[in-house]
C-alpha cells in the first residue's frame, strides 16, 4: 500500500502597508548590521562583540520638559570569549536569526513561541546526550528578547513578537483590526480584546465620537462600567489593563491620546501599586524607557480612588486593607520619583495614604451601592475636574 502523504498548504499572504514594509526593512537592516559586525570581526581574527544598552534605573533619565523617562547612553559589551557572557551571546544570535525569519515570512509568534523556536537541539552521540538547550526557561528567553529590542532600537512588536492578550475596550469608536471593521459600541459584555500589537498598520481608527478615555485598573471594575453603559451615557471609551497594563494597552492609549486628541483619565486603586500603574502610563517605565515617546502619556490624569475618599464617601471600616512593610516602602519610593517629588498634590496624596495606614480598592465604593462608582463617584469627579496630573 502506498504511503499516504500530506500536502503542505501555504498560508495566504497578508497585505502589508507601506509603513509596515518600511519598518520591517529598517529592522532587517539593523539585524544585518549586527550579524555583519560579528562576521567581520570573526573573519579578521578579532573577538566578536556587540553592545547592549543598559536597562536600569541608573541609565534612565527623566526629561522634565517632555515629561517622560528616557534611556541614557550607558551600554555593556557582550563578548563571545567571556565565559560569563558566551551563553547570552549565543542566545542573542539565535533569537536574532529567528526574528529575521519571522520578518521574511511576514508572520508573528508569541513570546512562548520564540522560546521554543530558539531551543537548540540536544543530540544523542554514542548513547550520550551532547549539547545543551539554548534556554532553560521562558524567563531567560524573554530577557534576551528585551536585550535585542534595545540593541536594535525596535519594539518587540516590530520584531513580529506578541505577548498574551490582556485588556479590553468598549465605547464610541469604530476601528479596523487587520482588515476587519469592529464597532466598539456593539461588543457585548466582553468588549474588544486589545491585541498585543496595536501599530497603525494593524489597528486603524475609524469613526470616533468619544470625548475622552476612562481607563480602569481591573476587569472587575470595567465590567461594572460596561454593564451600566457608562461609556454611552458619558460619551467615552472605556478601557482596562488587567492590573499593570501590557504594552498593547499602553500603545493603544497613547495613540488615542496623540492621534485623536482624547484625554486619558485613570481610575485606579488607592495604593502604591495603583500609583505606580499611573506613573508608568504617564511617564513611561525603566525597562521601556527607550520607547517612551510611543508609550508614555504625559498629560494623563489620575481621577481616583483617593486617600481622602474614606472620610469623604463615608466608607465602612471593613473596606480598609492594611498597609504592610512592602507597601510602605514602595509608597515612599514612589513619593521620591522626580515627577512626584515636587508635585504638592501627589505629596499630599501619598502622605495621607501613609497616615491612614491602609489602602483602598476601587471596588470598595460598591460597599455604598452597586453602581455608586458609575452613577455618583466618577461623574462628580469628572464634572469638578477633580484629578491629579
Amino acid at each position: 500500500m502506498a504511503k499516504k502523504t500530506t500536502k503542505k498548504v501555504r498560508s495566504a499572504p497578508r497585505t502589508r502597508s507601506k509603513d509596515a514594509a518600511d519598518r520591517d526593512a529598517k529592522t532587517q537592516a539593523a539585524l544585518k548590521d549586527l550579524a555583519g559586525g560579528i562576521a567581520k570581526s570573526a573573519l579578521s581574527g578579532v573577538e566578536p562583540t556587540f553592545d547592549v544598552p543598559t536597562r536600569s534605573s541608573s541609565n534612565t533619565n527623566w526629561n522634565r520638559k517632555r515629561g517622560i523617562l528616557q534611556m541614557g547612553d550607558a551600554a555593556s559589551t557582550r563578548q563571545i570569549f567571556n565565559l560569563g557572557q558566551a551563553r547570552k551571546f549565543m542566545q542573542s544570535l539565535r533569537h536574532a536569526h529567528g526574528i529575521s525569519r519571522l520578518i521574511d515570512q511576514d508572520k508573528t509568534t508569541s513570546l512562548r513561541g520564540m522560546f521554543y523556536t530558539g531551543l537548540g537541539d540536544v543530540h544523542d552521540v554514542g548513547g550520550k546526550k551532547v549539547g545543551e538547550k539554548t534556554f532553560d526557561d521562558q524567563t531567560e528567553s524573554d530577557a534576551i528578547l528585551e536585550d535585542l529590542e534595545v540593541t536594535l532600537g525596535a519594539l518587540r512588536e516590530e520584531l513580529h513578537i506578541f505577548a498574551k492578550k490582556r485588556g479590553a475596550m468598549v465605547g464610541n469608536i469604530t476601528i479596523e483590526d487587520s482588515g476587519d471593521t469592529i464597532d466598539c459600541r456593539k461588543m457585548g459584555s466582553g468588549g474588544y480584546a486589545i491585541p498585543s500589537i496595536c501599530e497603525p498598520d494593524r489597528v486603524k481608527f475609524g469613526k470616533c465620537e468619544a470625548d475622552f478615555v476612562l481607563h480602569v485598573e481591573k476587569d472587575t471594575v470595567w465590567q461594572r462600567f460596561n454593564e451600566d453603559r457608562f461609556w454611552k451615557t458619558h460619551n467615552c471609551i472605556l478601557t482596562e489593563g488587567s492590573g499593570q497594563p501590557p504594552r498593547g494597552v499602553r500603545r493603544l492609549l497613547h495613540r488615542l491620546n496623540k492621534e485623536l486628541g482624547l484625554p486619558i483619565i485613570c481610575l485606579l486603586d488607592c495604593d502604591p501599586w495603583g500609583h505606580y500603574i499611573y506613573s508608568v502610563i504617564k511617564q513611561g517605565s525603566i525597562s521601556l524607557a527607550f520607547e517612551s515617546e510611543r508609550l508614555a502619556i504625559p498629560d494623563a490624569k489620575f481621577l481616583g480612588i483617593r486617600s481622602n475618599d474614606f472620610e469623604r464617601c463615608n466608607l465602612s471600616d471593613s473596606v480598609q486593607i492594611s498597609l504592610n512593610d512592602r507597601d510602605t516602602a514602595r509608597a515612599k519610593q514612589i513619593a521620591a520619583y522626580p515627577w512626584f517629588k515636587d508635585h504638592k498634590g501627589w505629596q499630599k496624596e501619598i502622605a495621607k495614604l501613609l497616615k491612614n495606614g491602609f489602602k483602598l480598592e476601587v471596588e470598595a465604593l460598591i460597599n455604598i451601592d452597586i453602581s455608586y462608582v458609575t452613577e455618583t463617584y466618577v461623574p462628580e469627579r469628572l464634572a469638578a475636574e477633580d484629578w491629579l496630573d
